[in-house]
Order: C-alpha cells, then structure tokens, then sequence
C-alpha cells in the first residue's frame, strides 16, 4: 500500500495510491482507520499535486555518519552511538517544490535517504518492539549547506533551514527495509548507489535509541542517513532521490538573487 497526500487546489487529502489512480480516503490515516470515500482521482490529472505525505507534528530527528562510507567520504570515524540533530517541521518541502539554495551558502549538497514516519506515541521502546511503533517509509533528502556545517560547531543553521527536507513521494507501510536500494541523480546522473543492509544502525535500533532521548509523536520522521557519493547542487539542477519499493522524490533546484 502507498499512502499519498495530495491537492487539486482546495485542502489538501490522503488517498492509497493504485496503479496511476488516487483512491481518496477519509481524514488522516496516522490517526484513523483506511477507509475510502468513493472518489477516484487519475494522478496524472493536470490540477493534482503531490504534498509531502506527512508534516511532523513536531520533529524530525536526522542520523548523521550512519553509513561507514559517507563517514569516510567526509574524512570522520563511524561514531560509536548514533549521531542526532534535529530539522524543524518548517524544513519539509514535497515531491517536485523547488529546493531553494540560500543565499548564504555557497556549497549545498544532496543526501538520499530511508525515511522513517512514526506511527505511535513512542518512548523508551526496546529495539525487538520499535517497528511496531513505525507507520511507514517514504523517501527523504537532507539538504545540507555543506560549507557552513564545515564552519559551524552546531549543524543547526547548515540542516534546519527552509526547504532542507524535501519528501516523499508517498508513505508505504509495512515495508522490510532491511535491504533496499538507495540511490541518487543529479539531472539524470547516478549520484549515490547503496542499500540500507549497509546501515551502521538500523532502524529497529535507531528508533529505540532516539526514544529515549525524544517522545516520538505520529508523524515524527527519523532519517536514517546517507551512502557515500554525495554533492553539490547547483541552480537548475534537478535532484532525484529514491528507495526501492518506495519511489521516487525529485525536486528543481534554484537561488533566487
């Protein structure tokens, strides 16, 4: 099942998503049952417009240095406990809104990600019942100002800034991410190819470890990290993230004067 929030212009709704056909459901699954109103919608129809599928209520909560090459990559050891920081919800942009460069920073580069939405109130969770607390998995992009991050003791600033997390393009839940495929492009250019098998921690894990720093509220959102190969994106490139058996997340890129 793909779990979708969309708009054709008035409020935006949620639909499971079948073949190229938006099956509209009533109110928000993360806090009710699946039940279709009836409504069909083509997704290829010109007034609809995929959002990202889902808005923290209060955090998302990013893994850094979680794949032993991207570590490598950035010249810095696999810390031995996951490595947390936090982007604010205001960072969440949807499949195809434009990634914003700002105006800043000179160097911003792309991150493809495992993307983990929360389901339940969650706290200290033990690591053999932490996806029972998942909702589901969708794709993420942790846009970083890779300059400012390298100058600054805190990743606040290069992490959290407007636009930094693009989503999408839907919540499947259910899925076994053990070992999916995680890639990236850069205006059709494969960027980053790995599986999250090559995770240093994995989800079942990061989600216990973060709970008992956090409560995790539904709708909460974990990045899990990125594999090795990223880069800089620049004005009018357009950057394509995706996960195997999720989807893909692209987004133009632009700097405004």
């Amino acid at each position: 099942m793909r779990i979708a929030r969309f708009t054709t212009g008035d409020d935006p709704r949620f639909a499971v998503v079948e073949d190229e056909t938006l099956v509209v459901i009533t109110g928000d699954p993360l806090y009710m049952p699946v039940q279709p109103t009836g409504e069909r919608v083509p997704l290829d129809r010109d007034d609809v417009r995929l959002l990202a599928p889902v808005i923290p209520r209060s955090k998302i909560v990013g893994v850094g240095r979680n794949y032993a090459d991207h570590a490598a990559e950035m010249g810095n050891a696999v810390p031995t406990s996951p490595m947390l920081f936090l982007k604010p919800n205001t960072a969440v942009i949807g499949p195809d809104d434009p990634i914003v460069l700002p105006t800043w920073s000179e160097e911003v580069h792309f991150e493809a990600e495992l993307a983990v939405v929360i389901g339940k109130v969650t706290k200290d969770v033990a690591p053999e019942r932490a996806l029972e607390r998942v909702f589901g998995f969708t794709v993420a992009n942790d846009v970083t100002a890779r300059d400012v991050q390298r100058g600054e003791q805190l990743w606040t600033r290069a992490k959290g800034f407007d636009g930094s997390c693009p989503l999408g393009p839907w919540i499947v839940p259910g899925l076994d991410v053990d070992d999916l495929a995680i890639t990236s492009r850069v205006n059709g250019e494969t960027r980053q190819d790995g599986r999250t098998s090559d995770l240093v921690h994995g989800v079942a894990d990061l989600v216990a470890y973060i709970s008992e720093v956090f409560t995790l509220l539904p709708g909460d959102v974990i990045l899990t990290g990125t594999p090795a190969g990223v880069g800089e994106i620049r004005h009018a490139d357009v950057v394509e993230c995706e996960v195997e058996d999720i989807g893909v997340l692209r987004n133009p890129v632009i700097r405004r004067d």
